[in-house]
């Protein structure tokens, strides 16, 4: 995995945890699509 996905899914995860917030929120927030948000966080 490049180097700044893997940095995009830490920051991802820590996002939907510490905002106790939905996939869908996450994907809002980095302006990415909420299936790229579900197939990176699950990797």
């Amino acid at each position: 995995m490049k180097s700044y996905i893997e940095e995009r899914t830490i920051e991802l995860a820590n996002y939907i945890v510490e905002n106790k917030c939905t996939v869908r929120d996450a994907a809002k927030k980095f302006g990415i699509s909420k299936s790229t948000v579900h197939t990176e966080v699950t990797i």
